[in-house]
């Protein structure tokens, strides 16, 4: 599955290849209420055809001109845009924010067009890769570099999920709307019967087996829902010794408790058990497994979006 950035580089490999000139334009800043985060990015074509976005819509009008020129000339420049009256209807944030974009042509004296293979190549390999770009000089640079804008491009965003029940059914779906690949193991064969799953297959191993052969990283949640401590635990172990950004166990408080004592008594002390999170999800009142998968997948982003220490 392909998300975001994965169709970015595939498009900028295409019209590189197709000889066409390319300018890339990154959200640098952001107040108030800019509808992308920092680090979005949009890719303009030399004949105005663009993919991505930098705003939702509301400044791509104004900025595709410019940057269309760019992608012919090369260069750079910084743009920004914000809401003081009507005008914004025009040009600017009618949801009340302000952005600064920076417009740079793909070009080895700016981004240079290897950036684009090693960014894939780190997310394909399961690490985040740091650029760095000079906004005085427009050109960035691999790895992060003082008083520059930094980029952190991370790894392919999965979710490992141990246990193929109900909720399971509910959160695949709603995982791969929000940008995740969903991975299911369960050993249980009335569990994995294809039937309950129609676009993934369940991986029918063990959990530890399964989680060692999928390689945990940086980009990597991993989320346990049997309930069946030989099947969870050994997933939970495999992600406490791993660089997850999320791991969250289904379960009441008094399982969970007992769970921190198996855990404990396999080695890991407090500080690492904290990292699971149980019950598993934001606490928002859910009920059935729509709305409990829904929890999960809250709990899920608000650990990745966290801010960085």
């Amino acid at each position: 599955m392909k998300d975001e950035l994965d169709r970015l580089i595939d498009t900028a490999r295409n019209w590189l290849g197709d000889g066409h000139g390319v300018a890339i334009a990154t959200v640098i800043e952001t107040w108030g209420s800019a509808p992308r985060r920092r680090g979005s990015h949009a890719l303009i074509r030399d004949d105005g055809l663009f993919e991505g976005s930098v705003s939702g819509g509301c400044v791509e009008g104004d900025l595709l001109l410019r940057a269309q020129e760019i992608a012919v000339s090369g260069g750079f420049e910084r743009r920004d845009y914000g809401v003081a009256d009507d005008s914004a209807w025009q040009v600017g944030l009618a949801c009340g924010g302000e952005i600064s974009v920076f417009v740079q042509a793909i070009a080895d004296n700016a981004f240079a067009p290897a950036l684009i293979d090693r960014i894939a190549v780190a997310r394909a390999g399961g690490r985040e890769l740091v650029l760095s770009t000079d906004l005085a000089t427009g050109v960035t640079r691999e790895g992060e570099a003082e008083g520059a804008f930094v980029n952190v491009y991370p790894p392919r965003l999965r979710m490992m999920i141990v246990g193929a029940v109900h909720i399971a059914q509910a959160l695949v779906p709603l995982a791969t709307i929000a940008g995740f690949q969903p991975l299911i193991v369960d050993p249980r064969d009335g569990f994995a019967a294809s039937a309950r799953f129609e676009a993934i297959a369940v991986d029918t191993r063990w959990s530890d087996e399964a989680l060692a052969d999928w390689r945990i990283d940086s980009g990597t949640a991993v989320i346990t829902l049997t309930h069946d401590p030989k099947i969870d635990d050994p997933a939970l172990i495999a992600a406490l010794d791993s660089d997850a950004f999320y791991i969250a166990s289904l379960g009441s408080r008094r399982t969970h408790a007992k769970r921190r004592e198996r855990l404990a008594a396999a080695g890991f002390d407090e500080a690492a058990i904290d990292r699971v999170q149980g019950p598993a999800g934001l606490s928002i009142g859910a009920v059935n497994p729509a709305e409990i998968a829904v929890s999960i997948l809250a709990g899920t982003i608000a650990a990745l979006r966290k801010p960085r220490a």
